[in-house]
């Protein structure tokens, strides 16, 4: 008799403090469309949080939540769902799952039997007759604006972007940009001094690469790969440099190739005249393409 007490005893305090979940379907039958409730309780929470999906995503697909309301406490948590059905049939509510601390309790589940109440033969009424109404051009201003003004908006992005890539980038590689970007270099190598102190050997592999460089730039012409030889019968046969601007690179060219394999020594003055005209070469070649331009026109 003893043992019986002490497990009722142990039965009922567990029921005490343990966590009681009970749900409740208003209806079982529905008609198309027609609200429903469904009510979850828990009791004794001992301060435990509730974890449960989210608002208007508790139920599942078919069921179209229309009101969600959470309600909680130290020792009570009461979720309130009204929802309805639009489809004919009979549709069930899962088990629902609901995180106490570390327990897991789930709702009993429900099926809901959903029926069409009206019947074919059911003539349906118009409350009132269809008006027609006639729109003034600001009426359909108001109406479409909002088309209006996106189509406008993207007819002028796209007039930016052709605009951008036809002269912005013609812009970048005009040949005042390359002229004005060269002779900033070239300033650049007169002051290192490279003349001054007879550093002859530098000055002269950085002014050719300089120079290499802004004919490829200015010309078109592949300057910056081919050997000095190659790169003189090419000017010769492409006719795009002037006679003088040509003797001018052949000479400081060929200069320069001698000066790498250390077969010739030249001095201060012959480094002064080849920077010059260099620098001079670089200002004259706008000249050089507008004639070049004018003989393609003509």
């Amino acid at each position: 008799m003893r043992k019986i007490l002490l497990i009722l005893s142990f039965l009922v305090c567990a029921n005490a403090f343990s966590q009681i979940l009970s749900s409740n379907v208003e209806k079982k039958t529905l008609a198309l469309g027609e609200l429903n409730h469904l009510t979850i309780k828990i009791d004794n929470l001992n301060n435990e949080q509730v974890n449960s999906a989210a608002k208007n995503e508790l139920l599942p697909f078919h069921f179209e939540e229309t009101k969600d309301s959470i309600g909680q406490n130290a020792n009570f948590y009461e979720r309130k769902i009204e929802f309805a059905v639009f489809d004919e049939g009979k549709f069930t509510i899962p088990e629902l799952e609901f995180k106490v601390g570390d327990k897991i309790l789930k709702t009993i589940p429900y099926e809901i039997d959903v029926i069409n109440t009206a019947q074919k033969a059911d003539q349906i009424n118009d409350i009132m007759k269809n008006k027609e109404i006639k729109l003034a051009a600001q009426d359909y201003w108001e109406l479409y604006k909002l088309y209006i003004l996106a189509a406008l908006a993207a007819i002028a992005l796209i007039i930016a972007i052709f605009m951008i890539v036809k002269w912005g980038r013609k812009a970048k590689g005009s040949p005042v940009v390359a002229t004005n970007q060269t002779l900033k270099e070239l300033d650049s190598l007169k002051k290192k001094k490279y003349i001054e102190e007879g550093n002859f050997r530098s000055f002269y592999v950085e002014l050719i690469e300089i120079s290499r460089n802004f004919i490829t730039k200015q010309y078109r012409l592949p300057a910056d790969v081919l050997l000095t030889d190659d790169l003189i019968e090419v000017m010769k046969k492409n006719n795009t440099i002037s006679q003088d601007n040509e003797k001018i690179i052949e000479e400081v060219f060929l200069r320069g190739d001698l000066v790498k394999f250390a077969k010739t020594f030249p001095d201060q003055i012959t480094m002064e005249k080849d920077f010059a005209d260099i620098r001079d070469f670089v200002k004259r070649s706008s000249q050089d393409l507008e004639f070049e331009n004018l003989r393609k026109d003509v």
